[in-house]
């Protein structure tokens, strides 16, 4: 490991007091989510029996590039913001590249992941408008341990529905949750119809974050002054992230560099768009010329084999339907423990992005994401959540490219979460017992064949 190590803060006064919103500096605006009732586009107030209604505006304006941080969630974030810019001094020693590697580290968060930047955030405006009661779904267990914490700074009750795989894999997180006071349910469930429908068919479901969507929904529609919230793929939460990359951008110039590759691990978009988006805007803006990767899991390639058209965000079809890159909205992924990448569809805003190819994306095989987390952990001292490894494994074949070539490029990518609660999935990997998992062109073709009857 390098004795060497470079990192960067900000002051509290150069925290920022404001969040991105890439849609309003889009030449082509995300199309919008429709009522699948009615098939017109949706206004906010259609959201409102869902979200808190400021969120509901949050996620269709597409008019202002910057919405002000209320200050009591500014003053949250000052627990643990700065999050560090750190150069891998000894992740480029081990690979031996001309390349220059930075990660922001978002795992220093009480949590453990860079989640809790939209959970206060979101706990806050439901705080505000009255609700007293919020659900949400959970995958891997980062953001419901977010959600729950928010949720008890803010005076809030909260009902986690987690999925049942990652109940089972990641016990502690369910402990974690538990300890903030949360109420946690392994999805799927028999205590909403949508989850007795998905047993029903399959009494042996290992769920889905999308299974999990549904019965969070329902109980928050169907529970007197409460709200449902969510931990990716819509475009407020999307911008609630952009703390991460604005701060990085103040970083970098610290550092006197600027990212010629900015890399994020993907499921539905949160992480990736909070470290790419205030970086991108330059590319829309100015003409730079920065790249941007997409990370997901080759279990779940909606973004490298998916198909561009509306589908619901949800297996039981209680959301909007959603104009993004999808598998399907009743695709079931593989059991990997990246739990918070298993999801079938990617946010509008990345997909309106990928489609007009001002982002890439990769996908990683579960084997080669976990060899990338050993490296980074031996090389930084860092275990890396199992989700982030996807990130760690596309940058190290960016900085190996740089090692043929002889670049000196700047790669910056967001170590969004730790494993120090993932060690059961390290322990597979350790003793050679953990598999790859890949979707056939047969099954996804099928899968998407069904989907379009469906709607």
């Amino acid at each position: 490991m390098s004795t060497k190590q470079k990192r960067f803060f900000l002051t509290e006064e150069e925290i920022p007091t404001q969040w991105y919103n890439i849609q309003a500096d889009m030449v082509n605006k995300p199309l919008p989510p429709i009522n699948p009732k009615t098939k017109e586009p949706l206004k906010p107030e259609d959201l409102f029996p869902i979200f808190a209604e400021e969120l509901s505006r949050q996620e269709l304006d597409q008019e202002h590039a910057w919405i002000d941080i209320p200050e009591e969630v500014r003053d949250m974030y000052k627990y643990y913001r700065s999050t560090p810019l750190v150069r891998a001094y000894g992740l480029e020693e081990a690979l031996d590249t001309p390349a220059h590697i930075y990660f922001k580290n978002e795992s220093v968060s009480p949590v453990g992941s860079h989640k809790l930047n939209s959970a206060l955030a979101q706990a806050y405006y439901c705080k505000k408008q009255g609700v007293t009661n919020i659900t949400t779904e959970t995958g891997a267990g980062q953001w419901g341990a977010a959600l729950s914490y928010a949720a008890k700074v803010f005076g809030l009750d909260a009902a986690v529905y987690q999925v049942k795989i990652s109940y089972n894999q990641k016990p502690y997180r369910r402990s974690i949750m538990q300890t903030y006071g949360a109420q946690v349910t392994p999805s799927p469930s028999m205590s909403t119809r949508a989850g007795k429908d998905i047993l029903t068919k399959d009494p042996n479901n290992q769920g889905s974050l999308g299974t999990a969507i549904s019965e969070a929904i329902e109980l928050a529609v169907s529970t007197p002054n409460c709200k449902y919230t969510l931990g990716s793929v819509l475009s407020h939460v999307t911008l609630h992230q952009s703390i991460i990359g604005l701060e990085a951008e103040k970083q970098m110039e610290k550092a006197g560099e600027y990212p010629d590759v900015v890399i994020g691990c993907f499921g539905g978009g949160s992480n990736f768009g909070g470290i790419s988006f205030p970086f991108m805007r330059h590319n829309i803006l100015e003409g730079k010329k920065t790249r941007f990767i997409a990370a997901e899991p080759a279990s779940c390639p909606k973004l490298t084999r998916g198909v561009f058209q509306y589908d619901f965000g949800d297996v039981a079809g209680y959301t909007p339907l959603l104009p993004m890159y999808t598998l399907g909205h009743n695709f079931m992924p593989a059991n990997i423990h990246a739990g918070g990448l298993r999801y079938h569809g990617a946010g509008v805003i990345v997909s309106q992005l990928l489609k007009d190819k001002l982002m890439e994306a990769v996908d990683i095989k579960q084997s080669e994401s976990f060899k990338a987390g050993m490296l980074f952990a031996q090389a930084e001292g860092i275990i890396p959540a199992p989700e982030s490894s996807h990130a760690i494994a596309a940058t190290i074949r960016e900085a190996l490219k740089c090692k043929e070539t002889g670049e000196e490029k700047v790669i910056l990518f967001n170590l969004s979460g730790h494993g120090l609660i993932d060690m059961a999935a390290y322990d597979q990997f350790l003793s050679g017992s953990l598999q790859d998992f890949e979707v056939t062109d047969e099954d996804v073709a099928k899968n998407l064949s069904e989907l379009e009857q469906i709607i």
